[in-house]
């Protein structure tokens, strides 16, 4: 189609990101101290899930908030489809001759299974929730500032729908999880490093991101202003 020759391309990069996040996020990292802060511990997502959100910036800025609003219900619902093709086949019983290399019998195997791709419906609640919220609120904001600036200041506008979008990831997405199971300092310290270093992420990939935003936009001939748009996050006409 002329102006979106490269959007399944950039579609399935984001939903990549997007599935590929959630199934690695089990594994939480030492990812060394900072300063004021002390030991930063966060999951292993957050070295691929915030280029989502730079993907989520590159459709805004490129294609415009209506496809923007598309893709990331297709992200949703691809997500979606991962959980439950995971769910159903832990619920399958293992073969007798499965023993997915070094576990000794099946049991051990499909614990190991259910221990790193098993879910627990609080937080996928409180992904799924997290994600919607994140990303239309860092497209809203983005095409929002657009139109203010003109066009112009791309570093201002990525950086300011980053820091409101992954703030409300972060904040629902620990809140809705460990609400009652972490004490509300620890709760707050993670929402504050999880946000920081997202957003330091994006701050770090700017000139990558204005390469592949400006190579787009000459590819596409497309520079869309979202003038009147409808920014209902429902509305996918």
């Amino acid at each position: 189609m002329e102006g979106r020759r490269h959007l399944p391309l950039v579609t399935a990069l984001f939903v990549t990101c997007l599935v590929v996040s959630n199934i690695i996020a089990v594994k939480i990292a030492s990812f060394g101290r900072l300063p004021g802060l002390g030991s930063l511990y966060l999951p292993v997502a957050v070295l691929l899930f915030p280029v989502s959100y730079i993907l989520g910036d590159i459709l805004t800025e490129v294609y415009g908030y209506g496809q923007a609003r598309r893709v990331i219900w297709t992200g949703f619902f691809c997500n979606l489809l991962a959980v439950a093709a995971i769910f159903l086949g832990g619920l399958l019983p293992p073969a007798p001759f499965w023993t997915a290399g070094s576990y000794a019998e099946p049991a051990a195997a499909q614990a190991a299974w259910d221990a790193i791709l098993g879910f627990t419906p609080r937080l996928l609640i409180a992904s799924f929730i997290a994600y919607l919220a994140g990303e239309f609120l860092n497209a809203y904001v983005l095409a929002r500032l657009k139109i203010a600036t003109a066009g112009r200041f791309l570093w201002l506008r990525t950086i300011a729908s980053t820091l409101v979008g992954q703030l409300a990831d972060s904040a629902l997405f620990i809140t809705i999880a460990f609400a009652g199971v972490l004490p509300d300092a620890a709760l707050a310290r993670l929402v504050v490093t999880q946000w920081l270093f997202k957003s330091a992420f994006e701050a770090a990939a700017t000139p990558l991101t204005y390469a592949a935003v400006f190579a787009l936009k000459r590819a596409e001939g497309a520079d869309p202003f979202d003038r009147g748009a409808d920014f209902n996050p429902f509305r996918l006409g």
